[in-house]
């Protein structure tokens, strides 16, 4: 594969994956298979290896874990809580062993196996022995406070049986009988379902009413020592017995094992056995057990290279397509969806699976009639592996992808290294159902109340068109008050909702706006370089380009969109509505580096280059992706560049690593 392909798959492996973590995460609304989600990551991790000059810090690869919420305060992490890398078989497993050797060849390794219960992942703080706060682990680096509905949890200590001062990490999750329970409770409230333990669990924890998480029947179990001045184990399974002694739960399945071959069979034993547990897990971790040799082996940016997390593979089953309907999103993509014979997987009846693209349609020939097998991982949505050709009688229709839309009957096309069919017609109902839902949602301009089903009851009302009808809302209480089910309090909350929204950050409004390519990063990236959404309307490409981590794709897809006619009447109608346009001026951050500029290039010895450009920002310095006259410094590692070429030829000074860190 030539760089000019690899780049341009990166970009449409990011764009897809970003897609199915916007609907995971902020919709509820998950359109594949954690098995699927994880093939699409691990094929953009394999090409960024092989292209590192096309790693960006908003690759899906780079993320350690969720994007915090403004409801909880932030607590930074005194360690980093890193995720982990996946193996997804037994040649994955003797790889990363084989990778271990290779670090450190004089060393005789042996390794702690442990279930991986499937939860959510949080930091407990005891100073003293008393519980004094908790955290989720959030971006890795910083979480959020918890601690409210951390002490509903009864497995948690409030205090350990000594005064030590420790951080513990675990998981919390809910026991499959209390799920069921908790959704029939839901079901007769007419409340919507979680979709597993592992939803139900994060969404109790993340309650603000502590009440709420209290009824929910929550455990935990902990996994991991954060850091501790009181205790020095020198084996991961000596920290978990210590941290047991001390009254903190840990799980009974943990096992030490030395040879890879046996840790193999033991994962292998337990895909069967895990459904006699009265929890979900999505497999096993296993860790070197020596911290000393953990520490030697050290981390990349987002995982140990001491610890693996095995996971299962998805759970299957055969059915029958009974049909094939097309669903159209929010940039107008076309997604076949197979309606298929409901059958029972995972504990739950499947009916509908995706088939994601028009090339994966024709690729596994699947027909209207056809039995297929079905896998469903984590308990979310199922996919559609491979049809069973044996089975056919003949009778099977061929499935052939729309010429136009079926939302609004206008003609879709693919763009040039795209895989979806698209329909482009800014106004197609389908797309501004989608649209007006993505601006109302939490991540976005954050509407409390202003889910899928009230965008459709005012779309099909005709009360909304657009995402800037919502702010005409208030003009019209009377007809919604007339809508069913609308009554006079939670209107009032919708309307209050959405007048709070006005005064919402720049960055969220941009990303509403549902620009193609602009996530939330890049949202505030354009949010922290403009200051202003006129002044962004207006930027060329050129400028665009110009700003770190904002590559040429993003520039055309944003000077596109704010081009197209229906863009500028919106932006109109959101002005005259009071919405927010401009960034708020933070206090002047003062430091050693205050009012300097830094451009960096090459690796360095320590420093990735992301948390480099965080010490200097922190510092007061500002950090740009270009050199110019204006630059005061070139940070350069290993493998320098252009810059480094045109820092020497503009006489700028050039950095190492300790220079830098001498000056902060």
């Amino acid at each position: 594969m030539d760089k000019k392909t690899a780049s341009d798959l990166v970009l449409t492996l990011r764009q897809e994956i970003n897609e199915h973590n916007y609907n995971y995460h902020v919709l509820d609304n998950p359109e594949i298979s954690d098995a699927e989600f994880d093939l699409l990551l691990r094929r953009l991790d394999e090409i960024e290896k092989e292209y590192p000059e096309l790693v960006t810090t908003d690759s899906p690869t780079q993320r350690v874990g969720g994007r915090l919420s403004e409801a909880f305060a932030p607590i930074p992490h005194r360690l980093p809580m890193l995720s982990l890398d996946n193996a997804f078989s037994a040649d994955d497993l003797r790889s990363f062993v084989r990778r271990a050797h290779n670090l450190v060849p004089d060393a005789e390794i042996d390794f702690v196996v442990e279930l991986k219960l499937d939860g959510l992942a949080v930091s407990l703080q005891y100073e003293g022995g008393l519980f004094v706060r908790g955290a989720t682990r959030g971006d890795g680096e910083t979480g959020e406070d918890i601690t409210h509905t951390l002490r509903t949890v009864k497995s948690i200590p409030l205090r350990l049986k000594k005064p030590l001062t420790l951080e513990a990490r675990g998981e919390v999750f809910m026991p499959r009988s209390s799920f069921i329970a908790l959704n029939k409770e839901r079901e007769s409230s007419e409340l919507p379902l979680f979709a597993n333990p592992r939803n139900a669990a994060a969404g109790s924890l993340r309650q603000l009413d502590p009440k709420t998480a209290a009824t929910r029947n929550l455990d935990m179990v902990v996994y991991g020592l954060g850091y501790s001045p009181d205790l020095s184990p020198s084996s991961h399974y000596d920290a978990l017995m210590v941290m047991r002694e001390l009254g903190l739960k840990t799980n009974p399945n943990i096992k030490i094992i030395s040879d890879i071959e046996e840790v193999v069979a033991y994962c292998e034993g337990w895909r069967e056995k895990r459904y006699q547990l009265p929890y979900d897990i999505d497999g096993l971790v296993i860790k070197i057990n020596n911290l000393a040799l953990q520490h030697r082996l050290g981390t990349t940016a987002k995982s140990p290279r001491w610890a693996i997390a095995y996971k299962f593979p998805a759970e299957q089953a055969v059915t029958i397509v009974e049909g094939i309907n097309v669903q159209v999103g929010r940039t107008g993509a076309l997604t076949p969806i197979a309606e298929l014979t409901p059958v029972k997987l995972a504990g739950s009846v499947v009916k509908r699976a995706s088939l994601h693209n028009e090339d994966i349609l024709r690729e596994k020939d699947v027909r209207v009639g056809d039995h297929v097998i079905i896998q469903k991982a984590g308990d979310i949505i199922p996919e559609v592996v491979e049809v069973v050709k044996s089975k056919r009688t003949g009778n099977e229709e061929l499935f052939i992808m729309p010429e136009s839309c079926p939302a609004c009957g206008s003609t879709v096309s693919r763009l040039s290294g795209e895989v979806a069919l698209r329909c482009f017609n800014f106004v197609c109902p389908a797309q501004v159902m989608e649209r007006i839902t993505h601006f109302a949602s939490r991540a976005a301009m954050d509407i409390e109340g202003f889910g899928p089903a009230a965008a459709e009851q005012l779309l099909n009302a005709g009360l909304i068109n657009d995402v800037a009808d919502i702010y005409r809302l208030p003009e019209n209480k009377e007809a919604l008050l007339a809508l069913e089910r609308k009554a006079d309090k939670s209107v009032e909350n919708l309307l209050a909702a959405i007048e709070n929204s006005k005064t919402r950050p720049l960055w969220r409004l941009i990303y509403g706006l549902g620009i193609r390519f602009v996530g939330d990063r890049t949202a505030r990236l354009l949010a922290g370089h403009f200051g202003s959404l006129d002044y962004l309307k207006e930027a060329p490409a050129e400028e665009l380009v110009n700003i770190p981590e904002i590559g040429p794709k993003i520039a055309e897809s944003v000077v596109s969109f704010f081009a197209l006619e229906s863009t500028s009447e919106l932006i109109e109608k959101l002005r005259s509505a009071g919405v927010n346009f401009v960034q708020e001026k933070k206090a002047s951050q003062t430091g050693p580096l205050d009012g300097k500029t830094f451009a960096l290039t090459g690796t360095l010895p320590t420093y990735s280059r992301e948390e480099a450009a965080r010490l200097i920002e922190e510092a007061g310095g500002k950090v740009t992706g270009s050199v110019s006259k204006n630059t005061d410094y070139v940070v350069a590692g290993e493998k320098a560049g252009s810059k480094l070429d045109k820092a020497v030829k503009l006489n700028i000074t050039v950095l190492d690593e300790p220079a830098l860190l001498a000056l902060l």
